[in-house]
């Protein structure tokens, strides 16, 4: 599985700041708020940080090759909490990373940095189901894929 490019002059930002809030996230994914992204409140509505998670996700699962012809997914759940208001023009940095790994899902989970504010501004997470396309079923992931999760997160499978 090769790995998609990542940010070097984000990645560079948060590594050299221990105290960064996404200092432990080896994936980051930098997300442009649009003008259409806020409300009538003047700020972006909550739904959209569900769309947010959703672009940082599929960068993930494609940065570790999670996709491919046989396989779809579905969201089993998902929750976001607010901390602050967002508004336009700003940009985001999600850090997303897998906190656990089933037989044939992942939990995600997502901290919302917004570079304007130097502040976390929300938080999520997600439980992804992976299904064979075919037949509809849930597929498991394979070991290669939960080895590489496990190498990229440096998470201990046996917990």
């Amino acid at each position: 599985m090769e790995a998609a490019p990542m940010f070097p002059e984000i990645q560079e930002i948060v590594a050299s700041d221990d105290n960064h809030p996404l200092h432990d996230f080896t994936v980051i994914y930098p997300q442009q708020v649009e003008w259409g992204d806020m409300d009538s409140f003047g700020h972006v509505n909550n739904v959209v940080y569900y769309e947010y998670a959703q672009n940082a996700r599929i960068y993930y699962n494609r940065r570790l090759g999670l996709f491919n012809e046989q396989t779809s997914s579905v969201m089993a759940a998902s929750l976001c909490q607010y901390l602050k208001s967002v508004a336009y023009p700003d940009e985001l940095w999600i850090g997303v990373k897998v906190k656990k790994i089933g037989n044939s899902s992942l939990i995600h989970e997502y901290t919302y940095y917004s570079t304007v504010q130097k502040a976390v501004v929300a938080i999520g997470e997600s439980v992804l189901v992976y299904l064979d396309k075919l037949s509809g079923q849930k597929k498991p992931i394979n070991e290669s894929q939960k080895d590489a999760i496990a190498a990229l997160e440096n998470i201990n499978q046996e917990a």
